[in-house]
């Protein structure tokens, strides 16, 4: 059995029960304490789980500023996107996974303490490395505690190196170029998962700029989840994303968010509705407005 999006805690454990080559991710983190998710994971885990970072391990290093905000790499691979936590090269991506025993033939479950924020950036990162046995741990490790799923304090041992080789992506990363260059077109339609206030430019904690990528419509990646912290029914999403493009079509839609991470619930969320694969801009609002040239939107 391969699950590629969603897995239920009873999922899981039937899973760890087979035998089948498994690894599990924890992806906690918290933007304004990024070493609390380290802590989070020292304190409980589902044994046998691996930390994933995202600053250390899902995100390139950020090196020097260059022209317009762009990120000049200090290693001899250049990120694969810009924005507060660009992405590694695939590479890069690839070499971490085969440090923490990662292979192929496994199957990834990736999971957080909030909301599928951080472990969907995971989720996306396996599709985009061409893995498409993964999938998220559907209410996190709070659902996971609730059904009776173990955890430890323990730690972990080290695993032995594997050799995890790059496939063709599954999932396709846009650029900062392709969204202006496609900007208010018929097939391109932006979706941007940030709170309704920064969306609309009232407010900007992060980033110089407050505003939206002209066009964008805005779908809150909060909004994918019930009052259990689980993804929402199939159908109820199906009709909250029609609802939202208005016609438009599914394949047309590119996400962002503030820094490509809480963008990722949203492209989950519509391939759970059935409303099949889209992209994302991974360098997302972070990026966007790093270049005074581009246009931004309030209201």
């Amino acid at each position: 059995m391969t699950y590629t999006t969603l897995i239920t805690p009873t999922e899981l454990q039937a899973l760890q029960a087979s035998g089948q080559p498994l690894m599990v991710f924890d992806c906690s983190f918290e933007l304004m304490q990024p070493s609390a998710g380290a802590q989070a994971f020292a304190q409980a885990h589902i044994p046998g789980a691996v930390y994933a970072d995202l600053d250390k391990h899902l995100s390139a290093k950020h090196g020097a500023p260059g022209a317009h905000g762009t990120l000049v790499a200090q290693e001899a691979d250049q990120p694969a996107s810009g924005g507060r936590h660009p992405l590694p090269s695939r590479e890069r991506f690839a070499t971490w996974l085969s440090s923490v025993g990662f292979a192929n033939g496994m199957q990834a479950v990736v999971y957080d303490r909030n909301g599928a924020n951080y472990c969907g950036r995971l989720w996306w990162m396996l599709k985009w490395a061409g893995h498409d046995a993964v999938a998220v741990l559907d209410g996190g490790l709070q659902a996971w505690q609730a059904e009776g799923g173990a955890v430890t304090s323990d730690d972990e041992p080290s695993h032995f190196q594997s050799h995890f080789v790059l496939k063709e992506p599954l999932r396709r990363l846009v650029t900062a170029t392709e969204v202006l260059q496609n900007l208010q077109q018929p097939g391109q339609t932006v979706v941007d998962a940030r709170g309704a206030p920064r969306y609309r430019g009232e407010v900007e904690p992060l980033d110089p700029v407050a505003g939206h990528i002209p066009g964008a419509l805005n779908r809150p990646f909060g909004d994918n989840l019930g009052p259990d912290g689980r993804f929402k029914p199939a159908a109820v999403l199906r009709a909250e994303f029609e609802t939202l493009l208005a016609g438009r079509a599914p394949g047309s839609v590119v996400h962002q968010c503030g820094s490509g991470v809480s963008a990722v619930p949203n492209v989950l969320a519509m391939e759970v509705a059935g409303l099949g694969k889209t992209s994302l801009f991974a360098g997302s609002w972070s990026e966007w407005c790093s270049d005074s040239t581009r246009p931004v939107e309030r209201g």
